[in-house]
This record gives C-alpha cells, sequence and structure tokens, in this order.
C-alpha cells in the first residue's frame, strides 16, 4: 500500500489528499467487501452496500471518512459503524491481536490504566473515575485490581463512567466481579455472526485482592459522552440490581466492533457481535442506557453522593 514520501510532500499533496495513491473506488470496494463478509446484521449490510455503491465520494481523505461514515450510519444509525481517518500512519498489522494489544497497552501506560481518580471523601464514600476506556484485563488487570481494592473496604461506591468511551468486555466482566459476590452471576453475552448464537458471561468466582461485595450500595455515573463498553458495565449493574445509574441518558453503542486497516491513515470499523442481556433479552444501542435517577450535568456527583449517603445511614 501507498505511503506518505517526501516525494508526494514535495508535489502539494495536502494531508487530506494522502491516500489518493488508493482510488475512492478501491477504497469504497475494500469498505463494500468488509461490510457484506462481517457486519452483525447480513440483511442491513446489504441496504448499506446499496447506499454506497450509488453514492460518489470526495477525493480528499478526511472528507471521504466523514461522507462515508454518514452513509454507513444511514440506514440503522449504528455509530460504531465508521470510516475513520488517523492523522498519524496506522501501523503495518493494525487489526492484528498483537499490534492492537501493543497499541492499548502504550495507550493504557500512558492514562494510568483506565483508572484515572481513585479517592476516598467524607463519609466513608469511594470514588472511582474510570476513563478514557476499559482496557483489556490482559492490559489493565493489575491495575484495576489496585484500584478495586483500595476502594474495598468503602461503606459506598462511586462508579464514575461520566468520560468513558468505551472499552474491553472482558474489563467489564472482571469490575462486575469484584462488586459481585463468589456466587457467579449472567451478564450480557455476545451474540456473534460468525457463530449464530450467544455466547454466554458470567462473573469471576474468584478475583485477586478483595471485592467490594454485593451487598454495600453502589451509583454509577453516565453522561452523554458514556459509550460503548462504558455502557455496558453501568447497564449490566443497573439490570442485576446491583447498582443505581445516575446522570444523563448515555450515547447509545451495543455492538463490540472490529478494526480493519484500509490504508495507511483509514480504518474501517465493523460490528460483528451484538450484546444481549440474560434479563431484558435486549441491550441499550441506539437509545442509551436511561438513568434510574436523570440530573442535570452539574449535579451529577452531589445527587449521587446525597443518595449513598441516604443508604449508608439507612443501613446503620
Amino acid at each position: 500500500m501507498a505511503r506518505w514520501s517526501s516525494h508526494q510532500r514535495s508535489r502539494g499533496l495536502t494531508k487530506g489528499q494522502e491516500l489518493l495513491t488508493l482510488s475512492v473506488m478501491e477504497i469504497v470496494g475494500q469498505v463494500v467487501d468488509l461490510m457484506s463478509k462481517h457486519y452483525v446484521f447480513p440483511e442491513v449490510a446489504d441496504e448499506v452496500v446499496g447506499v454506497l455503491q450509488s453514492a460518489s465520494y470526495p477525493a480528499d481523505s478526511v472528507a471521504l471518512a466523514d461522507a462515508v461514515t454518514r452513509d454507513l450510519q444511514s440506514v440503522n444509525g449504528d455509530k460504531h459503524l465508521r470510516l475513520i481517518h488517523h492523522a498519524e500512519p496506522l501501523p503495518a498489522g493494525h487489526g492484528e491481536d498483537d499490534t492492537d494489544l501493543a497499541t492499548m497497552a502504550a495507550w493504557a501506560d500512558s492514562t494510568g490504566g483506565g483508572v484515572a481518580t481513585v479517592q476516598r471523601l467524607d463519609g466513608g464514600i469511594a470514588h472511582l473515575d474510570l476513563n478514557p476506556v476499559l482496557f483489556p484485563t490482559v492490559v489493565s488487570g493489575d491495575t484495576m485490581t489496585a484500584a478495586m481494592t483500595l476502594v474495598a473496604t468503602a461503606d459506598a461506591l462511586v462508579l464514575d463512567l461520566r468520560h468513558c468511551l468505551g472499552g474491553e468486555p472482558s474489563m467489564v466482566t472482571f469490575i462486575c466481579s469484584y462488586l459481585l459476590g463468589g456466587e457467579p452471576v449472567e451478564l450480557s453475552g455476545l451474540f456473534e455472526r460468525t457463530t449464530g448464537r450467544v455466547t454466554q458471561t458470567w462473573t469471576l468466582p474468584y478475583v485477586p485482592g478483595r471485592r467490594f461485595g454485593p451487598d454495600k450500595p453502589v451509583a454509577v455515573l453516565i453522561s452523554g459522552t458514556t459509550f460503548s463498553g462504558g455502557e455496558q458495565l453501568a447497564y449490566d449493574l443497573q439490570q442485576t440490581g446491583r447498582a443505581t445509574v445516575v446522570g444523563q441518558r448515555s450515547r447509545g453503542g451495543a455492538h463490540p466492533r472490529r478494526g480493519f486497516r484500509i490504508d495507511d491513515h483509514l480504518e474501517l470499523t465493523v460490528p460483528v457481535a451484538r450484546s444481549v442481556s440474560p434479563i431484558t433479552g435486549g441491550n441499550w444501542e441506539g437509545t442509551g442506557v436511561v438513568p434510574t435517577v436523570e440530573t442535570a450535568p452539574d449535579d451529577t456527583m452531589a445527587a449521587a453522593l446525597r443518595l449513598l449517603r441516604e443508604r449508608i445511614t439507612a443501613g446503620r
């Protein structure tokens, strides 16, 4: 595949035109092929392919990515379905497990493993802020164990997902396992196109460190920024009755996706599965997670603290 070269730059190509060494037709052709093979809803993929094949697109990689993304999402509004332009070149193995894990590990190292804040507030309440994403347990399991061990002795917990942009289902399971007991609890599973069935997910009978446990009050904070894996964590804790969700309705993305490297600067993300709750039989796709206690953004933390203090007092 063509890459940037000093020769191309000297000819005056702009940053947004760097992919024109691969024609628009070839790019759209790859998108069509990958959608047809991998999208979790084959019938929707057929409709989207029709839209893509009937459209004309700009010969500028940034504008092209935006235009193709609009068409990808035009049938069912799937926010995980995107053609993304990356300013920096993608590594050659992007989309392969080893390369992606190395990328995630570097990102985790620069962001505290996804643990932004761990603190004890007045009244025996712990505050755990998880962002930018829930990294895979193989990358940040030790960090999350340390964080959960620190909050384990608190009387109540604020689990802050207001700035959580997504994450890996394995980390959702790992965190839920600290907030529930040793008896496994079924969480949202995944229906995968490749298997045609739902793979169940259960909390772990053993976790390293100390559990917060199944009995003390938990408030989960969400916002209009909370997305994907962050939404799954809030949804599962809400649906199992383990936590009260406080804040604003989240963005609404329930389809785990896979990334495909189209070229040096373009990545196609295609949902290859959909989340299925054993309790509701559905998920939060398109609707977002609906908070139990809806608040204005500036009042979310205060509302959660009032709720938890009331429950601590009532439990004494």
